[in-house]
């Protein structure tokens, strides 16, 4: 995986002056356009205050369920729309903390903190905004093993050391934490030779990262296995950079990971069941944990040791009942993405779906 160059300056411009809103952006990949999202994130988003709302640059929509009382950490805030959605979400027992290393865009999210609060009711703030870089959360005060969930909208890409973020994620993440982040990847690695350009850069293409790279780094990381939940084409939209880069193919994708020991590099089977409750907010009849897990309200479902440990050692784990462990191995489990293996009866009963 190549080093990205890019000045850590030029991006502090590219989004603190180049752009006043996300209408100045000449590419599709910075901008979510709102698909998929849950009703209470839907209505959290509706309390947002437009000036907030107007410089957003995010490719999806990084918010999970069953956020209350979390402690939530958000890279690349900006100007804190993700932030205060999940402000919103967590309650007035969480707790979210907004980092960026732009301060224009901290000076949005901070003067409408007090406003925010009050629009979701709660006596005291219960979101903080942190100056500096993804790549060094030490310095900003934030613990190891101090943080639930970790949120990101479409800046990891902007980061000239990614091993270094997701290494500090890790870190602060409690065991059982989950890192759910939306992202632009490439179907193949981008040329050194887009490293330095402002303009890709800042529109989140030439730092992508190559999927099968990333698998690698949170391997070399001791994260095994990362799900994805949601994945599109982007659309470069823009004939300059088309001709300049179109030869590589983007995807907004939506990535989640936990940290858990004994995650396996194969999905095996060990005869595990797991049925869902229907207990989590906004997912009564069925929980999607990835793009190939869809587990049904009341069904038992056979699911892989990693699935079965993703459902049971996390803060999902009040929603569903898992029987049996990992004592009888009964071989590999086929736990492949649907797009990725052969059709087959419904009657089976696996939750890869």
């Amino acid at each position: 995986m190549s080093t990205i160059t890019l000045d850590r300056e030029q991006i502090q411009t590219y989004y603190g002056r180049v752009l006043n809103g996300s209408s100045d952006l000449q590419t599709s990949a910075c901008c979510c356009n709102g698909e998929g999202l849950t009703p209470s994130v839907r209505s959290a988003l509706a309390e947002i205050d437009d000036e907030i709302l107007t410089r957003f640059y995010g490719c999806g929509s990084p918010l999970p369920p069953a956020l209350e009382g979390c402690t939530v950490l958000d890279l690349g805030c900006g100007t804190g729309r993700d932030a205060f959605i999940a402000s919103c979400l967590v309650g007035p027992t969480g707790r979210v903390i907004g980092v960026d290393m732009t301060a224009e865009q901290l000076d949005v999210a901070r003067r409408h903190v007090r406003h925010q609060t009050a629009r979701f009711g709660y006596t005291a703030p219960n979101v903080e905004f942190r100056q500096g870089y993804i790549e060094e959360l030490a310095a900003l005060g934030i613990a190891d093993n101090s943080v639930d969930v970790v949120i990101s909208n479409c800046v990891v890409n902007l980061s000239p050391d990614k091993r270094a973020v997701f290494s500090e994620v890790f870190r602060v993440l409690k065991p059982g934490g989950e890192l759910y982040f939306a992202d632009v990847f490439a179907g193949r690695r981008v040329p050194a030779a887009f490293h330095t350009d402002p303009v890709l850069h800042g529109e989140c293409l030439a730092g992508a990262m190559y999927r099968e790279d990333f698998r690698r780094l949170l391997r070399d990381l001791g994260c095994l296995d990362y799900r994805t939940v949601t994945s599109r084409p982007i659309a470069l939209n823009s004939p300059a950079v088309e001709a300049r880069i179109g030869m590589i193919d983007f995807y907004s994708e939506t990535v989640r990971a936990f940290k858990l020991e004994g995650l396996e590099d194969l999905c095996e089977d060990y005869g595990q069941v797991a049925v869902y409750r229907g207990t989590i907010p906004d997912w009564p009849h069925h929980f999607d944990l990835d793009d190939h897990h869809r587990l049904i309200t009341g069904k038992s479902m056979l699911v892989c040791g990693n699935t079965a440990a993703m459902l049971q050692e996390t803060r999902f784990g009040r929603h569903f009942t898992v029987s049996g462990d990992r004592s009888v191995h009964f071989g590999p489990f086929d736990c492949a993405p649907a797009a990725g293996r052969p059709e087959r009866p419904e009657s089976q009963g696996g939750a890869c779906c």
